[in-house]
C-alpha cells in the first residue's frame, strides 16, 4: 500500500487493538479514525465536513499516507486533478481521499489471505 510506512501502519494497528470492540464495519472504523463524513449542508450548499473526533493519531496517520500519496501515487494525484475540476476544494479532496484509505486499510487488515513479510 502506498504511503503506508513503519510509524503509520504502527499507529493504526495501536488503535485498532486499543479499540478492537468497536470496529465491526469500515464504517465504525472510518468513525473511529476521525474519517468518517458528516453532513455540513447549508441552504443550497450539500457538503461534507470531516469528523472532529475520534482517534487523533489515527487520523494523523491517514492525513500522512494521504500527503504522501499525493506527491507520489499517479492515481491520487488524477483523482486530485479530477475532483478539482468537479469544484472541490483541496480540503474536501482530503477528506474523501482519507475516507477511501480508512477503506482501503480496513480491508486489507481483515482479509484472511494477509501476507507478513518475514
Amino acid at each position: 500500500m502506498n504511503g503506508l510506512g513503519a510509524d503509520t501502519a504502527g499507529q493504526l494497528l495501536v488503535t485498532i487493538g486499543e479499540n478492537h470492540d468497536r470496529i465491526h464495519s469500515e464504517a465504525a472504523f472510518a468513525m473511529l479514525c476521525g474519517a468518517a463524513p458528516i453532513p455540513a449542508s447549508s441552504g443550497k450548499t450539500n457538503r461534507h465536513r470531516l469528523n472532529r473526533g475520534g482517534d487523533r493519531q489515527a487520523n494523523a496517520a491517514l492525513y500522512r499516507i494521504v500527503l504522501c500519496r499525493l506527491r507520489w501515487d499517479p492515481r491520487t494525484r488524477t483523482y486530485m486533478e479530477r475532483r478539482t475540476k468537479d469544484g472541490l476544494s483541496k480540503r474536501e479532496i482530503i477528506r474523501c481521499l482519507k475516507r477511501y484509505i480508512a477503506r482501503e486499510i480496513y480491508h486489507t487488515i481483515t482479509s484472511n489471505d494477509l501476507h507478513l513479510a518475514a
